[in-house]
């Protein structure tokens, strides 16, 4: 699973998300999960991604306790759950195994994706684990100058918004050094080659039928069966 290029895995993602999003009974969408995980087994990224794997099950839970907040019934919660997930713990495999600068390679050879657009994608993603890892440096860093961390939910609240503000410095100034050296680079010429080639091969064509395959069924199960 580690060895298919990356447009393999996103065309996976995007089927699995479509799965996801037409199986309506929890017993489907609980089987599909647990295929997720399987694929997140045989890629070695499983354990790896627990700590990820155990936030999405609990924004899972909440998103389905809002549903039964909500007027729902426990069937429709469970379902609210899943869906979330089935359509989430496949990122975790595609962000894992796949490099950010092949992910735009793919984008842009053969999804045809124009580079600006493709580059701002995987930028973002790119961002996210150093956003991270400022908002707790900041933290810590009030934490230590005496800035309660302790409290309800609204002291909570009122202490991360001391945050927000050097964090949003701190990401400016981020984003202006990327801007100059994007600059200086020559961002947006018209000539742009990449270092490997990313291109489908045997196998990956084969997988590609195969999600087609499993697409097409899932579909046609919902609409004749109600699965």
């Amino acid at each position: 699973m580690r060895n298919l290029v990356p447009l393999t895995k996103i065309i996976l993602t995007l089927g699995t998300a479509v799965w996801a999003i037409v199986l309506q009974k929890p017993e489907s969408l609980l089987l599909l999960c647990l295929f997720e995980i399987l694929i997140l087994l045989v890629s070695g990224e499983l354990f790896r991604s627990v700590k990820a794997l155990v936030m999405l099950t609990v924004f899972a839970a909440f998103l389905g306790l809002i549903e039964k907040i909500g007027g729902g019934s426990n069937v429709e919660s469970v379902v609210a759950a899943l869906r979330m997930l089935g359509m989430t713990i496949i990122f975790i495999y595609l962000l894992g195994t796949v490099r950010l600068q092949d992910l735009t390679a793919a984008m842009v050879q053969q999804m045809k994706v124009p580079y600006e657009y493709a580059f701002m994608f995987t930028a973002g993603l790119r961002f996210i684990p150093d956003f991270v890892d400022e908002n707790r440096a900041v933290a810590e860093a009030q934490a230590c100058r005496g800035i309660s961390v302790k409290g309800n939910f609204f002291k909570q609240i009122k202490r991360y918004m001391s945050i927000v503000r050097p964090l949003m410095l701190r990401s400016l100034g981020r984003s202006e050094t990327m801007a100059l050296s994007l600059e200086l680079r020559g961002f947006g010429g018209s000539n742009r080659t990449f270092m490997e080639s990313v291109a489908p091969k045997g196998t990956d064509y084969l997988m590609i039928i195969l999600i087609v395959l499993i697409t097409a069924g899932v579909i046609y199960a919902r609409l004749k069966l109600g699965a």
